[in-house]
């Protein structure tokens, strides 16, 4: 077990921890027996360091290893997560959890990792269980969710018991303003371990590290991407209202670029047409979008989103490609249609 006394200094004089010691830190933070004030010591020197490619990687390599495994992987080699790090205070609307909806209608098998809302109104969690989605289904469930439905949602807490004891340490630091490595874990941790990861990152400047992490993780392919609404500013996706920063891991490790909605044939969008609300609000936004009265930009970003999805696991040979066929399985009918059946499959 890591000795934080020790590796204090060592941060705050800015050196990265190698992999052992990450994972040493790793086994401390998770233990009842360290006291939380030195854990969120540790968790604050590593925080104001900057924490690296490698070391992000090792965290999350410390807490697959820890988490429940849902026993998917038969699927895991085809199927995608379509994530965001949150906490960019934007005020977006879920546009991940719709997206999911839509690769599934599209075949790829879907594995969200996601939680309640913490920074914002209304999480993935909380709209994916507005729509009929069980987050107390057992692992024997989601399985039979992945080959009924095509996608599931793996509800955090359920999978890492190991945050137990991290979770009073994280709202202690949340409370004073201080983000830690948990605040971009989360991506990362995925117990279903997908091959394919769509990432959104709630800062510039994480992109390439998340994508280096996802990289060292060994993604079979994955893009992290930013939108960038100002100096400082930003949302965790990539979206048709702003420039977007991604980078490229496995596959697709050469993509550099800054991708905007013209580069796609696609409109400019303004932020305001992509803001949600509370879980009331955000229903009612689904419904619009569905019944064709959604937010131009708003529909855009999804659709945007589901063909770099499709791309991404190689179902089309390029994001325009898949533009028309994500636009006609959201507005088509197909998304109201697997609502309906995530209902029904859940009551059963």
């Amino acid at each position: 077990m890591a000795d934080f006394a020790l590796l204090i200094p060592a941060l705050i004089d800015g050196r990265d921890l190698t992999a052992p010691e990450v994972e040493a830190a790793a086994q401390a933070l998770a233990s009842s027996e360290i006291g939380d004030e030195i854990k969120a010591d540790f968790l604050t020197a590593l925080g104001s360091k900057g924490e690296s490619a490698d070391e992000i990687a090792g965290f999350a390599r410390a807490f697959r290893e820890r988490a429940i495994d849902p026993g998917v992987s038969a699927w895991a080699s085809r199927a995608i997560d379509i994530v965001g790090t949150g906490g960019d205070h934007a005020g977006g609307f879920n546009i991940s959890s719709v997206v999911v909806l839509v690769l599934a209608c599209a075949g790829v098998p879907v594995m969200k990792h996601g939680n309640r809302g913490i920074t914002s109104k209304c999480g993935s969690a909380d709209l994916l269980a507005g729509l009929g989605v069980d987050l107390a289904a057992s692992p024997e469930k989601l399985r039979l969710a992945l080959d009924q439905l095509g996608y599931v949602f793996f509800f955090a807490p359920n999978y890492h018991p190991a945050f137990k004891h991290i979770a009073p340490v994280r709202k202690a630091l949340a409370a004073r303003g201080r983000r830690s490595v948990f605040n971009i874990l989360g991506p990362l941790i995925n117990p279903g371990r997908p091959a394919h990861v769509l990432l959104g990152v709630f800062a510039e400047a994480g992109v390439p590290k998340l994508a280096g992490a996802l990289e060292s993780l060994g993604c079979a392919a994955g893009v992290a991407g930013h939108g960038i609404l100002g100096p400082g500013q930003g949302i965790d996706e990539i979206t048709t209202a702003t420039p977007n920063r991604v980078r490229g891991a496995g596959r697709l490790r050469a993509l550099d670029e800054t991708w905007r909605a013209e580069d796609f044939g696609l409109p400019v969008a303004p932020f305001a047409e992509l803001q949600g609300g509370d879980l009331t609000a955000n229903l009612a936004i689904v419904e619009a979008v569905l019944a064709g009265r959604g937010p131009a930009g708003l529909v855009d970003t999804i659709v945007l989103n589901a063909a770099i999805g499709l791309w991404l696991v190689q179902k089309t040979a390029s994001v325009r490609e898949g533009l028309p066929i994500a636009r006609a399985l959201l507005l088509g009918g197909a998304v109201r249609a697997k609502i309906a059946a995530t209902r029904e499959f859940y009551r059963g």
